[in-house]
């Protein structure tokens, strides 16, 4: 941890990004050729102090003030906009984009590492530049030469932000039920419709608030094929650039929620008086392909706001348990005069902590492994490399958004229930946290979509290629590493947890072949835990044999020959604690989580459907 009053996790951030993944690889491609490790470093740091000096501060005003809506405008915390300039003029919004477009041009495993220190600091401030960048990259991948020329820079620079408007009343996860219009008139169309739950929809951190709006043109088809994109500015543009009357874009209330206070979740009203200017991207009918086309990175932002959270959960956790004193050790109970102990010390609660240091190092190495496999898919010269990355994103984004997100939610509970009493109020930060933490399960499709599109799309996308590449992965990692010396018997375990879920996959395909899609469905979402946990195996035990590795060098170097020696090696030395922990947690994973596979395995093998069979006035 470092930062002071903001822990950040940099040494297991570097650990992933450098010994485990080695995105050094990327300076070797044209596109990252300008930088190094030590470029990556300096901006690692950069981000941190930006996180931990600047946004950290925010979070609890956020949180106590909230934003107000008066009058049709929505204000946010005021202390946002000191923050908001900074995060400009820094030039994170962009940081991942070409140079060519403005951005820095870093890498998307970079960038997202940077974005853990800033969403952990502050989650509803990073709300406003992480939808413009989203917007802004519709434009970018999509958008007309002049529609770049007008809005990519200005957005970039956060002189505007972005939205991205799909909900309706009735028109939620069924996106297809999009009632909003557009109307051909000229140059433009005419919107007319009410979207709901727009995060960022108003506030009064810039000049102009870009919308990327789903309607439908006239003489539409019904459905998802009927949905056109527009983009549909708050207040007009001129053609000179500069902003000029108002686009009857209004907002109509914002929502009072359980988190996220400080993010203004809006009510937006489009052309209520008949002058709303839309302007379409791509062509009619193409708005759920272009969404979807940006999915990938949004549901793994999303994944990254659980995680983030978790894991600031667990190590505000861990430093409550170290400075904590409170009973005497199990061993010493019947003495009344032993000496009082940090609660770290308590079995019960080093549980927590395990499980908690087990879930956040495995989560951090699922969701920076899908960003480098992102990065690799666009750079990779080798064509069958590139498809692969493509692929393991594919399959891996549905567990990286709804496991990461519902895991982090538990990390949250447990970190208040390591707090005891202090967890549940607000003068420790771990209720605002587990309060924040809980829409990341909801938006960006809830966790039971995604559990639908693994089972029901991504398991047998291009015949069944994504799942037997990854098992292809997965196979060699065993067979290489399933007779060593200290990890085998975890290797073990993993290979009958892989095994296992292989199973339950053919089970599915079986099902469903014979005409039952509902039974399937009904355990999509046990299944995709499953899942989850046999991937969090393999990384964490992936990283375990690197560090082990490191340790034993260490050891050697120190001249550590005997157990006791090697003890003080860890207690003198950061590095060999760090590693050490590595190689407990992979070992604690597999025999106290990885398990759970069989149980869940047999549940869904079991067959039964009383959830589907009951009747409705039976709940």
């Amino acid at each position: 941890m470092s930062n002071g009053a903001f822990p950040i996790s940099m040494r297991d951030i570097k650990f992933v990004l450098y010994e485990q993944l080695g995105i050094e690889r990327l300076c070797e491609f044209d596109k990252f050729k300008d930088f190094s490790r030590e470029t990556f470093d300096m901006v690692l740091e950069e981000g941190a102090k930006l996180a931990a000096e600047i946004i950290a501060p925010l979070n609890s005003i956020a949180d106590k003030e909230g934003c107000v809506y008066e009058k049709g405008k929505v204000k946010v915390p005021e202390a946002f906009h000191k923050a908001f300039k900074k995060y400009c003029e820094g030039g994170w919004i962009a940081a991942s984009v070409d140079a060519e477009a403005g951005g820095q041009g870093l890498p998307n495993s970079v960038a997202l590492a940077t974005a853990e220190m800033f969403v952990g600091a502050c989650c509803s401030f990073t709300t406003y530049p992480g939808l413009t960048r989203g917007c802004a990259n519709l434009i970018e991948s999509f958008g007309t030469p002049e529609q770049k020329q007008m809005y990519l820079e200005k957005m970039y620079n956060g002189q505007w932000t972005g939205t991205m408007c799909l909900t309706e009343p009735q028109a939620g996860s069924a996106v297809g039920d999009v009632k909003s219009m557009a109307k051909k008139e000229g140059d433009h169309y005419l919107i007319q419709g009410t979207k709901i739950f727009i995060t960022a929809g108003d506030h009064d951190l810039a000049e102009n608030i870009i919308h990327a709006v789903l309607a439908r043109t006239e003489n539409a088809p019904p459905g998802v094929k009927g949905l056109s994109l527009f983009i549909v500015p708050k207040v007009r543009i001129n053609p000179d650039g500069s902003v000029g009357e108002p686009n009857d874009v209004n907002c109509g209330g914002i929502e009072h929620k359980m988190g996220l206070k400080g993010s203004s979740t809006c009510t937006l009203n489009f052309g209520d008086d008949g002058k709303c200017h839309g302007y379409i991207l791509g062509q009619e009918g193409q708005g759920i392909q272009l969404m979807f086309q940006m999915m990938n990175e949004a549901r793994l932002g999303v994944g990254l706001q659980g995680f983030s959270l978790g894991n600031l959960a667990y190590l505000f956790a861990l430093k409550y348990a170290r400075e904590r004193i409170q009973g005497v050790e199990v061993t010493k109970m019947k003495d009344p005069n032993a000496p009082r102990v940090p609660i770290i010390k308590h079995p019960d609660v080093r549980r927590m902590l395990m499980t908690m240091k087990a879930y956040a190092e495995g989560l951090r190495a699922l969701i920076y492994r899908s960003a480098y496999y992102a990065d690799l898919a666009e750079v990779a010269t080798d064509p069958q490399e590139k498809e692969y990355c493509g692929n393991m994103i594919d399959l891996l984004i549905p567990i990286v958004k709804a496991y990461s997100t519902d895991i982090a939610f538990r990390l949250t509970e447990w970190a208040i229930q390591v707090h005891g009493g202090y967890g549940y109020c607000g003068e420790y930060p771990v209720e605002q946290i587990c309060r924040d933490v809980k829409i990341t399960s909801i938006y960006e499709g809830t966790n039971g979509i995604q559990a639908m599109d693994l089972v029901g799309r991504k398991l047998s996308l291009k015949k069944g290629a994504l799942f037997m590449g990854w098992m292809k992965e997965v196979n060699e990692f065993i067979e290489k590493h399933k007779t060593h010396p200290v990890f085998g018997t975890a290797v073990g375990q993993l290979e009958q947890a892989k095994n296992t879920m292989v199973n339950v996959s053919m089970h599915f395909a079986k099902v469903a072949a014979g005409g039952d899609p509902l039974y399937p469905m009904l355990n999509a979402y046990p299944y995709l835990e499953l899942f989850g946990e046999v991937e969090l195996a393999y990384l964490l035990i992936d990283q375990a044999i690197i560090a082990q590795n490191k340790l034993r060098a260490i050891f050697q170097n120190a001249g550590a020959t005997t157990d006791e020696a090697k003890a003080k090696v860890i207690d003198d030395q950061a590095d060999a604690a760090f590693y050490s922990g590595k190689v407990y947690t992979a070992d604690f994973f597999a025999s106290n989580i990885l398990p759970k596979v069989q149980a869940t395995a047999m549940t869904i093998l079991g067959g039964n459907r009383s959830a589907l069979n009951i009747p409705d006035a039976a709940f």
